[in-house]
Formats: structure tokens, sequence, C-alpha cells
């Protein structure tokens, strides 16, 4: 049986390059109709952003996953001062001028925001251009940790879908239970609705002095396949079927959850054809079949809000 895993799941982790660079690696993920990949990483690891794509996509199906790694570039010692990257700035002061006379403003650049444009303040003795060796060997080790966070992110999703699933049955069981007590009062609203419309046409007949034998005959025919456009015995056993199908799913396990939502929706369907057929016959059978549709789409929109998560 292959693992159902959940689409919510959260793992984090910290650990350092070979030249003593600190960093925090979190990885979130959440609902989502598709893969959708979120990174947040450093400017300078264009490289590592590829890499780490290709091992997520690798090991998740399905959710939106945020990934996240935090630079720590603070080093023990005496407060840091920081330089302004004089060249950088004045690059970005004569761009935004060009910008503005070329569209006809007559505006100022905002000195705050020039300010935090990236490199344009460095820590003292830092460059403004990346460190390759430095850059590399971040990436190297963030690669080393991602492998294993991703196992921890399985096991928190595999953890959480062991979960869904063991709800999923219960409720799976519960709609069964509700299709057999409907499949019991069947026969009798059955012969009730039968019943119900032969005394009445009896009653139509009698009043109709004009009746005659051929008249009632059709009448009764009539009545017969009324009785059998009211009679649910073939939603019950579409409803049986499909709780079949969908154990067997959760039996075999791996990627589900829009297999699950799908026949969700056809379990959906014959619970509201079975429920426009409860009208007729005896009322106080009527009403109960109503009463264990309606039990049977409330049981049915619970498991759907469980199957939302699953991947």
């Amino acid at each position: 049986m292959a693992l159902i895993y959940s689409m919510t799941g959260y793992a984090s982790a910290q650990s350092a390059s070979e030249d003593g660079v600190e960093f925090t690696l979190t990885m979130k993920s959440v609902n989502h109709r598709f893969l959708d990949l979120s990174l947040r990483l450093p400017g300078d690891c264009d490289t590592l952003e590829a890499a780490l794509r290709r091992l997520v996509k690798e090991r998740v199906r399905r959710g939106h996953v945020d990934v996240t790694l935090h630079v720590n570039r603070q080093t023990s010692g005496p407060a840091q001062t920081i330089q302004l990257n004089r060249e950088l700035l004045a690059a970005h002061m004569q761009a935004f001028h060009e910008a503005a006379k070329l569209h006809h403003f007559n505006v100022e650049p905002d000195l705050n925001e020039m300010l935090k444009m990236p490199g344009v303040l460095l820590p003292e003795g830092a460059s403004a251009a990346p460190d390759k060796a430095r850059t590399a060997a971040l990436e190297a080790a963030t690669m080393a940790l991602a492998a294993a966070l991703l196992e921890q992110l399985n096991e928190v999703r595999g953890a959480e879908g062991a979960t869904l699933a063991a709800e999923l049955r219960g409720s799976m069981e519960r709609l069964r239970k509700l299709a057999e007590e409907a499949a019991e009062l069947r026969t009798g609203a059955r012969e009730a609705h039968y019943d119900r419309l032969r005394t009445r046409i009896g009653e139509l007949l009698r009043a109709d002095a004009a009746g005659s034998e051929g008249t009632d005959s059709r009448l009764l025919v009539e009545a017969a396949l009324l009785v059998e456009r009211s009679d649910i015995e073939e939603e019950l056993v579409r409803l049986r079927a499909h709780i079949a199908s969908f154990v067997e799913m959760l039996d075999a396990g791996g990627e589900l959850g829009k297999r699950l939502d799908f026949l969700l929706q056809e379990l959906n369907r014959e619970a509201n054809t079975m429920l426009s057929k409860t009208t007729g016959g005896d009322p106080g059978m009527g009403l109960r079949l109503t009463a264990l549709g309606l039990e049977m789409k409330a049981e049915i929109e619970r498991a759907r809000e469980q199957v939302q998560n699953l991947e």
C-alpha cells in the first residue's frame, strides 16, 4: 500500500556551510489544486533555486510549497559598521533622473527607497560583488540539508494523511449504514406508494360512472410506472458501489485527492436523486428516507472537506 499524504506540512532546520555561514532552511506546504512552488532565497542563489525546484518536484506531487532560506551573515565580535556603495547609488540616481526626464516628471528620488536597493548598503569590508566560492559552499550545504528536510516534511504530511484516511473510512462506513437503512425502508415505501395510488385510482373510477375495465388497466399500468420512477433501488446500488470503490482507493493509497473528490461528486449526485424520489407513499417512511438522504449529503460534504487536504 502506497502512503497517503496530506498537502499540509511544515519542517525547518539549521546548518552551516564549510566556511561557517549559518543558515535556516524552512519548508511549508498547504492545499493547492496543483504543485505550486514559491522559493525565497538570497539574490545570488540562482543555481540553488533550480536545484531546489527539481528536488521538491521529485518528492511532492501537489500543494503550495514555500521554501525559505534565511542566511545569518552576522559574525561575532565588535558591532559592524555599514559602508555606502557610492558608485551603485550614483547609477541608480542617474537612471531615476533619466527616466523622469524621458517621461516629463518633475520629481526627485526617495533616498530611503534608494538605500534599500540591493548592494547599496554593505557591511564594512564586504564586497559588492558576490563571493562565488562562498555562494557555492552555501548552495552545497543547503542542498545537503534540503533532502533530509523534505523527508521530514513528508513524514509530517504522511502522518496527517493517515489520520485523514482513517476519518474518511469512518465517513464511508457511516454512509454504508445509512444506505442499508434506506434499503430496508425501500421495499415498504414502494409497496405503500403503490397501494396508495391504487386506492386513489379506485376512488376516481368509482366516482366516474363511465369508467371501463380497460381504463382501469391502463391507469394501473401508469401507476406501476410511476412507482418504478419513484423507486430508489438504482441509486442505492450505485451508492454502495461508489462507497466500495472509495474504500478500495484508500486501501491502495498513493495520490488520491482529485480521484476521491470526483467520486464524492458522484455520491452526492446519487443522494440528490434519492431525495427527489422520496415524496409520496407512506408519509412516515417518506420523511425518514428524506432524513436519511440529508444525512448522506452532510456526511459526503464532511468527507469532501477532508479530501481537499489530500495530495
